[in-house]
């Protein structure tokens, strides 16, 4: 048996004074409990029952372990309770990693709302384009646009597929013509996001055919708000998620370029450490985090935006 167990049993035979006793109301042998018994004592060095055919009775040595004892058991008891009760209540600090697009234009109003339901979870947001790793950053969770993890240690839960768009400002095409075909992007400036997985290479996609091309940014950028400050200034074609463009998109601001050739979506997921007992800030956060999604029908705009918008 574990030590903690010794403890309970010598204190619920303390309590008993009877071994028989102590066994009846543990569910345990009374063969067990003497082991368990003559084990700690054994450990300790000491005699800490005496016992005679009659009774049972602590020595002196017995009192005052059972004293610590009691106090340990105490304590362990107040430690279970509080962390059930902290697992149970939203309470305590949620940290989230996420890049600085997604938090600027979609977790900011989820974290506003999930504050206001509830109000004693502090949120520490961790804003940056690169993955880093959930465990060793303390992340409770992160929102990521990749398909897997490769940790086994990390669950995701998906949230939605986001399109890759083309888009540009009507005034840059205006300028410098609209392709119409995708090799004709060697002809244009292109914004280009270096974090991105090959991102010096565009495949694209239309009715079964199939064309992977070399680009060459002509300004690149490890940041989608930086990149689409510059497309909105008419410094080139931006490639980028829909999210990220979905309201330039939306007023006019920018409209999509070669909109029949699909680029490979990206899948949106939330993160967060795989555990038997997620705590309560964490699980509810994500749940309202699926609930904006959907309420908001994210997943259908973004693969309507290229569509609506296009040159």
């Amino acid at each position: 048996m574990d030590r903690f167990t010794e403890l309970e049993v010598f204190i619920r035979i303390a309590d008993e004074e009877s071994l028989t006793r102590a066994a009846d109301l543990m569910g345990l042998s009374v063969s067990g409990v003497s082991r368990c018994l003559t084990s700690l004592e054994n450990r300790l060095g000491v005699r800490l029952v005496q016992r005679t055919t009659r009774q049972l009775s602590l020595t002196l040595e017995g009192e005052r372990f059972a004293r610590y004892a009691r106090e340990i058991l105490a304590t362990l008891s107040n430690a279970e309770a509080s962390v059930s009760a902290v697992a149970a209540e939203p309470l305590g600090t949620l940290r989230i990693g996420t890049s600085l697009s997604f938090s600027l234009l979609h977790l900011i109003p989820v974290i506003r709302q999930f504050k206001t339901d509830h109000p004693a979870v502090r949120i520490d947001l961790q804003v940056s384009n690169r993955y880093y790793d959930l465990i060793e950053n303390g992340l409770d969770l992160a929102i990521r646009t990749r398909r897997v993890e490769s940790d086994s240690s990390v669950t995701i839960r998906r949230l939605a597929e986001v399109p890759r768009l083309l888009t540009a400002t009507p005034a840059y095409l205006q300028r410098h013509g609209l392709p119409a075909d995708p090799e004709e992007l060697s002809q244009h400036a292109l914004l280009l996001y270096t974090l991105s997985e090959d991102w010096e290479h565009l495949t694209f996609h239309r009715r079964g055919v199939m064309k992977r091309l070399p680009v060459s940014a002509e300004f690149s950028c490890n940041d989608g708000q930086a990149l689409r400050r510059a497309a909105l200034n008419d410094m080139g074609i931006l490639v980028q998620p829909a999210y990220i463009v979905q309201d330039d998109l939306a007023a006019g601001r920018l409209v999509s370029v070669l909109s029949e050739w699909k680029l490979h979506p990206l899948t949106m997921n939330v993160a967060f450490p795989t555990r038997t007992h997620l705590p309560a800030r964490t699980r509810l956060f994500i749940d309202a985090l699926v609930r904006y999604f959907r309420e908001k029908d994210l997943e259908r705009i973004w693969a309507c935006s290229a569509e609506d918008n296009s040159a």
